[in-house]
């Protein structure tokens, strides 16, 4: 599993770690079961806190993407793809929301936003 932190991103270096490991799971990359790297040995190879990834991983856990057993390790947990796919659909309409009443306070037009998302959209994959 690979994790690539950019410094110049806007989000806390925590929320990277688990939005890269959530991304892993949801594609199948990681498996159910599977064992993540320790604490420790995330934070070493990210060169970060193990508080950071302490951080990461108990909001991981609290969303529901993996289980730790004391003294053993952390672990993904087995998925309801329905279930995963309302958790995601929650969220992207809650950033929805955030980004409409952005565009609202400075007036842009649904059209402009509308562009701005597309273009986000079509750069994200490719």
């Amino acid at each position: 599993m690979k994790i690539l932190l950019k410094n110049s991103s806007e989000s806390p270096i925590y929320e990277q770690i688990k939005q890269q490991i959530k991304e892993n799971i949801l594609k199948g990359y990681v498996t159910p079961g599977e064992d993540l790297p320790s604490m420790r040995e995330l934070a070493q190879d990210l060169s970060v806190s193990v508080i950071t990834t302490k951080r990461a991983y108990e909001d991981l856990e609290k969303d529901g993407f993996v289980y730790t057993i004391r003294g053993k390790g952390t672990y993904v947990k087995e998925q309801d793809s329905a279930i995963l796919k309302e958790k995601q659909f929650i969220v992207i309409e809650s950033l929805a929301k955030s980004m409409s009443n952005e565009a609202k306070s400075i007036d842009m037009p649904l059209c402009e936003l509308q562009e701005i998302l597309a273009m986000i959209y079509e750069e994200d994959t490719e």
